[in-house]
């Protein structure tokens, strides 16, 4: 497995894509760094970037990628080597590729400008983001052998993520706001990974007074060692369930 998500790895960095993903976020994060001496600001503005940014790059750039790589998986099928080792090989292979570029050029001007704990919170959290999207991405791939029916129901998740699910929980609340929602709130946020990582950005912000009772109760739990690690497991199982149902599916698929 190694090899091959070595040569893929090597294969992805050479494309212009990644090159320009990587320039495109470290200008962002320079811009915003010279226009405002204010950290806070700073991560306040590029958690726009990364949560509707990111996403998206990282969802189309896998879906396109594994379509695209559909002669080198056949090739490595006619090898006496396991399905299973090959997609995950893909997955990994990208996933390494979009992290790094991520990493790269986010973290790197934030370590020059001497980001605080925030700014760490960021880089996790886009991080996580890439890794669940990615595995969003595999899972669309291999549900139909046609790429822009893929295409398609990966942009569906990111719009339904990024956008939708929102819309519906300001529904929720606002229609049920004469009852107490925190816990229940908490477990909707559960349900969409761009919420959770919204949450822990914005109270490390520590914006959350501006939010009310609701707020403060998230404060006191994500604040604490238990919402790190909640966060953190709820956010491991939106990358491996994906990835563990598309492995399923593509081992058992005939290509």
């Amino acid at each position: 497995m190694v090899r091959i998500v070595k040569y893929v790895f090597y294969d992805i960095l050479r494309t212009r894509f990644i090159m320009l993903y990587t320039l495109f976020l470290l200008l962002c994060t320079v811009a915003m760094f010279q226009l405002d001496t204010d950290t806070g600001k700073v991560i306040l503005s590029l958690m726009n970037i990364v949560l509707m940014v990111v996403p998206l790059v990282s969802i189309v750039f896998s879906t396109i990628h594994f379509y695209n790589s559909y002669e080198f998986i056949e090739l490595m099928l006619s090898q006496p080597v396991n399905r299973r080792v090959i997609f995950l090989s893909e997955y990994f292979a990208v996933a390494i590729s979009l992290c790094f570029a991520f990493t790269a050029g986010v973290g790197l001007p934030m370590v020059l400008y001497g980001a605080d704990a925030s700014g760490f919170t960021l880089l996790y959290s886009g991080i996580m983001l890439t890794l669940v999207f990615v595995s969003l991405a595999f899972l669309s791939s291999v549900l139909t052998r046609d790429k822009a029916k893929a295409i398609g129901v990966a942009l569906l998740f990111w719009f339904y993520f990024s956008l939708i699910y929102d819309g519906l929980l300001m529904w929720i609340i606002y229609t049920f706001m004469d009852y107490p929602l925190e816990k229940a709130t908490l477990a909707l946020i559960s349900l969409n990974p761009v919420d959770l990582a919204r949450i822990l950005m914005l109270l490390q912000l520590d914006i959350s007074a501006l939010m009310g009772y609701t707020g403060a109760f998230y404060k006191e739990f994500f604040g604490s060692s238990r919402g790190l690690i909640f966060s953190s497991v709820v956010l491991a199982l939106w990358i491996t369930l994906p990835v563990w149902g598309a492995t399923r599916i593509f081992s058992r698929k005939d290509l």
